[in-house]
């Protein structure tokens, strides 16, 4: 695994990209960073695939600040990412955790899961 100071600046990137418009509307942006076998659990209690994400029209678009980040290597080639999201379209804060996975030579989202908090 590369140096965690390193993988850590790596990961938020790769988190904060997933929270800009430019990404989130870009099918081949989305097709990169989310693994084949992606799902999430999402705040709103439903369960999504990468095929509903790649599929239509992408995810949808809000203003997000993303804070608190880590990082918990989960194995040599999978971390876990944890993170606050503040929504401020929709007003609303959610706790966030994703699983990254080094596939083919670079780091895929495989799981995620946003929960809604009250600050």
């Amino acid at each position: 695994m590369e140096n965690q100071t390193a993988l850590k600046k790596h990961l938020l990137e790769l988190e904060q990209q997933l929270l800009e418009p430019g990404t989130r509307k870009n099918i081949g942006e989305l097709d990169k960073l989310l693994a084949d076998d992606f799902f999430e659990f999402g705040s709103s209690g439903n369960v999504w695939y990468k095929k509903d994400s790649v599929g239509g029209d992408g995810l949808s678009v809000r203003k997000m600040v993303l804070s608190n980040f880590e990082i918990y290597p989960l194995s040599g080639d999978v971390v876990l990412a944890t993170y606050c999201v503040q929504d401020q379209t929709r007003k609303q804060h959610t706790l966030r955790s994703s699983i990254w996975k080094h596939i083919d030579g670079r780091w895929q989202m495989f799981f995620h899961q946003g929960t809604v908090t009250k600050s």
